[in-house]
């Protein structure tokens, strides 16, 4: 059976047979709808949510970071300091074990070096420098 199909660029009437019409309204039918690769769905659904997860723990991080803006003297482990001469002989890594011994001598030595503003650990007879004792 065949229908009449008017087209707006055709200067008269076309006859087409109803099946091959019925095929063209589904196909302009299906061009309408979208359709999704499984890649194309995973990133459609993956992504976002890849995206949502990583700012939300960003977002825990900064809240449950120790950073303070400031610090109080009382509770920032202030050095108490001890002011000695250094004899012939002696060098920081002594001088850390004699005054600092419950503490690693490494630590004490590059504490020195920071206080004292030494350009290396190297020290001199009859220099003055401080030695933090506690910390």
């Amino acid at each position: 059976m065949a229908t009449l199909q008017l087209s707006a660029t055709a200067a008269r009437p076309v006859f087409v047979p109803v099946e091959r019409a019925r095929l063209s309204g589904e196909r302009a039918a299906r061009r309408q709808s979208l359709q999704l690769t499984r890649r194309g769905r995973l990133l459609l659904v993956g992504v976002p949510v890849v995206l949502a997860v990583a700012t939300l723990l960003m977002l825990l991080a900064s809240f449950s970071s120790s950073a303070k803006a400031s610090v109080d003297a009382s509770t920032s482990g202030a050095l108490a300091t001890l002011s000695v001469n250094v004899a012939q002989g002696e060098t920081l890594w002594s001088l850390a074990g004699a005054y600092a011994p419950e503490r690693d001598p490494r630590d004490v030595v590059a504490e020195i070096v920071e206080y004292n503003g030494l350009g290396s650990s190297t020290v001199h007879a009859g220099q003055a420098i401080e030695i933090p004792v506690s910390r």
